[in-house]
């Protein structure tokens, strides 16, 4: 035992304050490394999505319709609106006009008698009869399976457009409405000022394996757990993963899946 260590074991406190750590480098501490644009990582961001799959694996949108054309009508008339609202308007509306011709033969005053319940309906009327004679006029009465063509129909934006690529024809988009520009901002998942930008983040950093459902999933979660007054934080099964000031849960709610959605 040298002197100098047994110096050190009788009057160890004395000697530690003595010891010159200036050469000593702190080992850096290693953070996880957020997706850009976000404040989550990448496994985050799947298990959000692997959550999300275990759920609700088969989520359906919620506008009740027989085709694509009466899709693309409901969900031009659910601006503004709510789908239950829009779904009892509509009931009546498709039973007897489930095509472009029997929609315009009908005209706007008996289209508006249909909807007069929804917000908007007189100009909502008027760009149904007008979509249904694009549809005869341009598109042999087909509602067109790409976005640059269905935004050129009276009455339809790119959120319209998303759904109907999505819900149709099987397409994997994202539709940002209110729920989902909500969700990306509040989480800051997909930060951005307007649902455009909502969107192509969301595009990006979706895994691909759950991008076809990803749009159904953020509407559901926006619209039944995270509301906009006050999220449901104990009924949230990514509440542990959640980044939100807002956020009044550390655990998540059991992850099983829901009964099926019954509209």
């Amino acid at each position: 035992m040298t002197l100098e260590y047994r110096r050190v074991m009788e009057n160890p406190k004395s000697k530690l304050d003595q010891i010159d750590v200036s050469g000593i480098a702190e080992k850096p501490v290693k953070r996880p490394r957020l997706v850009a644009g976000t404040r989550y990582t990448a496994d985050e961001i799947h298990e959000i999505f692997r959550r999300f799959s275990i759920q609700r694996p088969e989520p359906k949108g919620e506008l009740e319709h027989v085709n694509a054309f009466t899709l693309l009508v409901a969900v031009a008339l659910s601006a503004q609106a709510t789908d239950v609202g829009v779904n009892k308007a509509t009931r009546a509306l498709f039973k007897v006009a489930d095509t472009p011709e029997k929609m315009r033969d009908l005209g706007e005053a008996t289209v508006g008698e249909y909807i007069r319940t929804i917000g908007l309906w007189r100009n909502k009327a008027k760009n149904v009869i007008a979509l249904s004679e694009a549809l005869i006029r341009d598109y042999g009465s087909k509602v067109p399976d790409n976005r640059d063509e269905l935004v050129k129909l009276p009455g339809v934006g790119r959120k319209t457009a998303n759904v109907v690529l999505s819900m149709a024809f099987g397409q994997a988009t994202m539709a940002v409405d209110t729920h989902i520009f909500r969700i990306g901002n509040r989480l800051g998942l997909a930060p951005g000022k307007t649902p455009d930008q909502v969107e192509a983040k969301l595009m990006k950093i979706i895994p691909a394996e759950y991008l076809y459902h990803a749009h159904h999933w953020l509407i559901l979660h926006g619209r039944y757990v995270c509301k906009a007054r006050k999220p449901e934080c104990t009924a949230c099964v990514i509440a542990d993963i959640c980044k939100s000031a807002e956020k009044t849960a550390e655990l998540p709610a059991p992850l099983v899946p829901l009964p099926p959605q019954v509209f």
